[in-house]
């Protein structure tokens, strides 16, 4: 995984390079996840969607495992939308 900005590169299982834009970091149920939107369409994405990855920590780097529980994804949705909401009514004025 490499880290530019808000620009995340992850490799896919066949070796090859995917960049994504982090939209959020999330702490649910004592993990951490994050929102990465690609920078291009993956196939049978549109342009309004996102995935959610659990952050694994390791030793010099992290690892993304992409979630699949939607138990799990409907949470971190969730709590993303309340924050985006309190931070929205912090700066309405």
């Amino acid at each position: 995984m490499e880290k530019d900005d808000d620009i995340i590169t992850l490799l896919t299982a066949e070796g090859k390079e995917v960049d994504f834009m982090e939209v959020a970091g999330i702490a649910l149920r004592g993990n951490y996840y994050v929102i990465l939107q690609p920078v291009e369409l993956l196939d049978g994405m549109s342009d309004d969607e996102a995935l959610v990855f659990k952050v694994i920590k390791g030793g010099d780097q992290d690892k993304f495992q992409i979630e699949l529980d939607d138990e799990i994804i409907d949470g971190v949705f969730e709590e993303y939308n309340k924050l985006l909401d309190e931070w929205q009514k912090n700066n309405a004025n």
